[in-house]
């Protein structure tokens, strides 16, 4: 089968493609001849050896969600699952291939009407979204900052923060345009990513920060932190911030600031399958709106992570066999 691996870590140039033997599921496991992967920022933080340390190594194997047909079960695994359409989290190897496998806890079944592009749009972002806002503790009426909103994580918390009753849902975008559809997606103030602008009636503070992008001008946001507000990084696609920013929170003690990191990999699995299952539902029925920024061949995965390099993406790239 042909498959995405990283020859050098570094810039795009370092994914290959290549043959691979197709995997057989393991115990617990299912095969899925894969109709769709998704590229996340992720993707891109293992591909430039930022997680080497993690055990990340040249070789690897990139993806962590697919959509397709199951093709082949293994040892436990209810035989009704062959031929199914699904969606499934791969970890963080194994998804740009043809063929990927998957622990049937990890796989759902698709809904009719939501197809396999659509489900890896949504797909792992929609639960980060959603329980990163959660682990925010975002009430109705208290104003969020979506920093990094263009691209998918980012576009199902502006939609949710909305849907729940946020009094206002800022975001930091790079562009009037995008700025633009992330007001049609929910954004009441849009700013560019330094956090300025957005016009004499913008907040000046946040109750909650929903962060994707990191990197170095994370203190300058937790300096906008409202008395009892609650920073949550989801993302570094930026890298790391500075190793002092802690101090941020220390002097400004009187506060009682938080900040936090979040991962759904802390979120028990059926917790995740049962929010991604009513999202898939809803996106079905057009009420969570997915947004695709293009669809590629599995051979141009080098293509696809030159784009978010340059920061074009917004929404989501998708790869197809």
């Amino acid at each position: 089968m042909k498959a995405v691996v990283i020859r050098t870590f570094g810039s795009a140039d370092g994914l290959e493609v290549v043959d691979l033997p197709v995997p057989g599921p393991g115990p617990g496991q299912v095969r899925i001849a894969t109709e769709a992967v998704g590229v996340g920022g992720v993707d891109a933080v293992v591909r430039r050896g930022t997680l080497a340390g993690y055990g990340f190594r040249e070789g690897h194997l990139l993806g962590s969600e697919v959509a397709g047909r199951v093709t082949a079960v293994g040892e436990g695994v209810d035989a009704s699952w062959r031929g199914r359409r699904v969606w499934a989290f791969t970890g963080l190897s194994g998804g740009y291939a043809e063929q990927a496998v998957a622990a049937v806890g990890d796989v759902l079944p698709l809904p009719d009407g939501l197809g396999a592009v659509d489900a890896v749009t949504l797909g792992g972002s929609g639960v980060v979204a959603h329980f990163a806002l959660r682990h925010g503790r975002l009430a109705p009426g208290e104003t969020v900052l979506v920093r990094g909103a263009a691209g998918s994580i980012g576009i199902a918390a502006v939609q949710l923060a909305a849907r729940g009753g946020a009094g206002a849902v800022v975001v930091t975008t790079s562009s009037a345009g995008r700025g633009a559809r992330l007001r049609e997606l929910g954004a009441t103030h849009v700013l560019d990513r330094a956090g300025e602008g957005g016009g004499p009636d913008a907040p000046s503070g946040f109750d909650v920060v929903i962060d994707v992008v990191g990197g170095p001008q994370v203190p300058r946001f937790l300096d906008r932190l409202r008395p009892g507000g609650r920073f949550v990084a989801v993302g570094v696609v930026a890298g790391p911030p500075p190793a002092d920013f802690g101090m941020r929170l220390v002097d400004a003690f009187r506060k009682s600031l938080t900040f936090a990191t979040f991962s759904s990999d802390t979120v028990p699995g059926p917790d995740r399958q049962a929010v991604l299952s009513a999202q898939f539902a809803e996106a079905a029925r057009g009420e969570l709106r997915t947004v695709v920024h293009q669809v590629l061949p599995l051979s141009e995965a080098a293509r696809a992570h030159r784009a978010m390099d340059a920061g074009e993406v917004f929404g989501r790239i998708v790869l197809t066999p």
